[in-house]
């Protein structure tokens, strides 16, 4: 399986590891349904449709639709079953039409960004060919395999293999895997800028145009096995999950200023990498849910979630406004031991949904979990920074791979443990060596425009793009100085207390969306959703349980991500340990 995929990270294991260690991180957390719902294997896929006359395999790009074709064919034939196969390939547009089709799409010679395509994924598909594309009724069993099958309109039984994006990309680095209608493989940043902008928004919308109708939901990540559960307990679990809350499964990944705090703190992930620089704690995109039953795990992608049982996840006034689209991401920044993040800035909103598509923008916050006592921020400019000196002197670093007087023109502020520095669109800043950020944002995630890097190489000996026009297009030069120590770091304030618990304010900017609590407690205090989602880290404190009225009491250990979905309601946080705990708590405004 290595070959497969290009990767240190270890696959998700088919069973789930039993009584972790309380306090422990969990790479794995699991939203557990009812035993025997989740079943393992080819032959017990054979043996649920054995007796049809039509199924449908679809699913998402990344599956390797010829092994389990092959796979599945053979238990078929053990069983006595001749199956007649047809490939929805056969009725794709031809490789250069859909190349004509999607190149508006893909930036140019721009390395990383697109816009966002808005084509169906019928588009890429020959209506004509589609139309010649019958089952057999003299066969005993037809199957019709391939992403985009359900578009033939066949009547049968819906197979819905689906794969987390993480997993996409391995395949992709390894080179086993090629974009929507392409037979050639290419490098695989250029692969990931149309799956971004292109072939993950098709297939989004193609999914979730036939949720409602699937049969069975397979995780289509193993090679050599699958597991599978039926469509109707998917979407009751998913409907639990849209009334309560849950964690999504978080990945990790190495770059070229990660550190070593996760590596240190976190069990279960592979040792034998240079860093780690992200944990992607909740950026929904790419982060997939997992089920739990008999120790068997099963995983779906998270917008399997906004499609079931969106409204309650958010709430009314949050859906109204962003449709499926989730609207806070939280995730992890390490560089403890490691290097400086580039001095980077994010598209003001306006920017984001003229050039790319987006519905977001990037509006930024940095909690510092942890630092070493030099750790600073790079916040705002010095005072009286002209732009033209600043493009300047940009440009020559880059251009004559010089180092940039990064504090003649940037301002450093001392990082402190617990506090939040404010980040709204349009503002440089960056994360200086030494700090473990929480980074608290509105949803996209790679709308970076990176201006200078330290001179730094990417893990494969390259260096990392730069943005700089883009980047002056969307600075306020105006952020520096004192007005930065005043407007930009955020200034707690008590909004209640009760017996062994307090309640405070981190004010976010006037362009930030969301807004942010903290909550230190004790023994345990209640809270109220008011309608909005509630996404809860645990930054001081071994563990905590979360109960939420008719739910199972669930465990949120230090470092945890944990959702509660608008629904909820009242939930109660209960401290698990003699220590006093603190949650962060993010929210829309």
């Amino acid at each position: 399986m290595k070959s497969l995929r290009k990767t240190s990270q270890i696959l998700l294991p088919m069973q789930k590891e039993k009584n972790l260690t309380a306090g422990s991180y969990d790479i794995y957390p699991v939203h557990s349904i009812a035993e025997n719902q989740i079943f393992v294997g080819y032959r017990k896929l054979a043996e649920a449709i054995r007796n049809e006359r039509n199924v449908i395999i679809d699913g998402y790009a990344g599956i390797f639709f010829d092994e389990i074709k092959t796979r599945l064919n053979e238990v078929l034939a053990e069983l006595d079953v001749e199956v007649t196969w047809w490939n929805i390939d056969a009725a794709l547009k031809t490789e250069e039409e859909i190349n004509d089709l999607v190149t508006p799409y893909l930036g140019g010679d721009d390395p990383i960004f697109g816009k966002r395509c808005d084509l169906e994924l019928k588009d890429l598909f020959c209506i004509g060919k589609l139309s010649k594309i019958h089952p057999d009724s003299s066969a005993s069993l037809n199957i019709l395999i391939g992403c985009g099958a359900a578009l033939a309109g066949w009547k049968g039984k819906l197979i819905y293999i689906d794969i987390p994006k993480n997993e996409i990309q391995f395949r992709a680095r390894a080179g086993k895997v090629t974009n929507l209608g392409v037979t050639k493989v290419v490098a695989p940043k250029v692969m990931y800028k149309r799956f971004y902008f292109v072939d993950w928004v098709l297939l989004n919308k193609h999914k979730k145009n036939i949720f409602p109708d699937i049969d069975v939901m397979v995780d289509g990540q193993h090679l050599d096995t699958i597991t599978w559960m039926q469509g109707n307990t998917l979407r009751e679990g998913l409907k639990v999950m849209g009334q309560a809350g849950f964690r999504v499964r978080p990945w990790f990944e190495p770059g070229a200023w990660g550190g070593q705090w996760i590596k240190e703190h976190i069990e279960g992930l592979e040792k034998e990498v240079p860093n780690y620089a992200w944990s992607f704690e909740l950026i929904v995109p790419e982060n997939g849910l997992l089920f739990e039953s008999s120790g068997n795990m099963l995983e779906v992608s998270f917008d399997s979630l906004m499609y079931v049982a969106g409204e309650n996840v958010v709430g009314t006034d949050c859906y109204n406004e962003y449709g499926d689209e989730f609207p806070i991401r939280m995730d992890y920044l390490d560089n403890f031991d490691g290097g400086n993040l580039s001095i980077q800035c994010h598209p003001r909103k306006e920017y984001i949904q003229k050039n790319f598509g987006e519905v977001l923008t990037q509006e930024e916050t940095y909690y510092i979990t942890d630092c070493k006592d030099n750790a600073v921020v790079y916040l705002g400019f010095q005072d009286n920074i002209e732009p033209a000196e600043f493009e300047k002197a940009l440009t020559k670093s880059f251009v004559e791979n010089t180092p940039l007087e990064v504090d003649r023109y940037v301002q450093s502020l001392p990082a402190k443990k617990h506090e939040l520095f404010l980040i709204p669109p349009g503002t440089l800043h960056s994360s200086g060596r030494n700090n473990l950020v929480l980074e608290i944002s509105t949803t996209p995630y790679i709308f970076t425009f990176k201006m200078y890097d330290w001179l730094a190489l990417d893990l494969d000996g390259t260096p990392r793009p730069l943005n700089i026009k883009r980047g002056m297009e969307n600075l306020y030069f105006d952020r520096c100085g004192e007005k930065v120590r005043n407007e930009h770091v955020s200034k707690p304030a008590l909004l209640e207390k009760g017996k062994d618990w307090e309640l405070y304010h981190l004010p976010t900017h006037p362009n930030h969306s969301y807004d942010v609590h903290r909550v230190h407690f004790k023994s345990e205090v209640t809270l109220n959703t008011a309608g909005k989602c509630h996404v809860l880290n645990l930054v001081e404190g071994d563990f905590i349980y979360i109960e939420i009225s008719g739910q199972k009491r669930v465990r949120l250990n230090y470092a945890e991500t944990y959702v509660i979905s608008a629904a909820a309601g009242d939930y109660k946080l209960s401290c698990g340990s003699q220590r006093e705990a603190m949650v962060v708590k993010a929210f829309m405004k």
